[in-house]
């Protein structure tokens, strides 16, 4: 198996390697700028080890990793206009560096790229491949849906919610590894159980990003902290709280227009009292614990099991 690093490496220089067309320039730069802007690449990274777990040496899967990673950034471009938002991994986002239009538009172009992208040197198990990308792909959408409706909602259950994150966030992880395993011709039970692995990971990623958007360091979190607060942005810690919340406190606090600063921490510590921070580190730590007992029952090589094993572990106590 090669390291994180190395599957990093196999990433950046294909991202580097791509060639896409110089004009017209205001479709291409923005689908550039988005690439370039980094991130952890654990979507690519998942399908490249998964590839390499089932016996294909990675720069075969390359192009299907590179199609994942694409896809989740033109994600990214229409999420980033939706919700407003005006950084992304420290830059400015598309539709601000740009505007609207341009975001939709090369958001648009990323997606047929990375059908395109996936469909180069798969061979016979294209037809899989697409299944599962397309599924995937479908699955996402309807998360954000989700996500969108909940934002006028009050009655949002901790059930709806982790079905939302599921579908918007947790498929794509799980997608990654199946067709990384798909991309190397494993069986139903190893795609499965790599489905699964990615699938749970996920969870456990978002409800991190959750907790950390509360109760992170901003220097090493990378954004400011708190904004799921000052947005009443459902999330796993303010539906538990709503639903604790006997006193009224929350909601007042949730309704004061001025004082940002004063509002996070009120509504922060409601989240300690009702014992919210302990509580939802203890349901990540569950589902790191599921992901790891899936990826035992593949029947993969020792090291690669041990591999993804390392992987979830490290995520227990992500910081950024």
């Amino acid at each position: 198996m090669h390291s994180r690093e190395q599957y990093l490496d196999l990433i950046h220089d294909a991202i580097k390697a791509l060639e896409l067309p110089k004009n017209p320039a205001g479709l291409y730069r923005p689908i550039t700028y988005a690439l370039d802007c980094g991130g952890k690449r654990l979507r690519p990274t998942l399908a490249l080890a998964a590839a390499e777990a089932c016996g294909l040496a990675p720069e075969l899967a390359i192009n299907q990793a590179l199609a994942v990673e694409i896809f989740h950034n033109f994600t990214l471009l229409h999420d980033d206009v939706m919700d407003k938002a005006d950084m992304r991994r420290g830059r400015p986002t598309v539709h601000v560096k740009w505007d609207e239009n341009t975001a939709i538009l090369s958001g648009d172009a990323m997606l047929t790229l990375s059908t395109i992208i996936l469909a180069e040197n798969a061979g016979e198990t294209l037809p899989k491949l697409l299944a599962m990308f397309n599924k995937t792909a479908m699955e996402v959408y309807e998360g954000q849906q989700f996500d969108m409706d909940f934002e006028s909602r009050e009655d949002v259950t901790t059930d709806e919610y982790m079905r939302m994150i599921s579908l918007k966030t947790s498929v794509l992880l799980g997608g990654a590894c199946a067709i990384g395993a798909l991309r190397a011709g494993a069986n139903e039970e190893r795609v499965k159980a790599l489905y699964d692995f990615g699938h749970m990971l996920g969870l456990a990623f978002q409800l991190r990003d959750d907790w950390l958007d509360t109760f992170g360091d901003t220097a090493i979190f990378g954004k400011s902290i708190g904004g799921d607060i000052l947005n009443a942005k459902k999330t796993w810690l303010l539906i538990n709280a709503l639903e604790g919340d006997k006193t009224g406190d929350l909601r007042r606090w949730l309704a004061e227009d001025g004082d940002p600063e004063g509002r996070i921490a009120a509504v922060t510590a409601i989240y300690r009292r009702l014992g919210l921070d302990k509580a939802c580190l203890r349901l990540i730590d569950s589902y790191i614990n599921r992901a790891i007992d899936a990826v035992k029952t593949a029947d993969l090589p020792a090291e690669a099991r041990e591999f993804f094993i390392e992987l979830a572990e490290q995520s227990r106590e992500r910081s950024n």
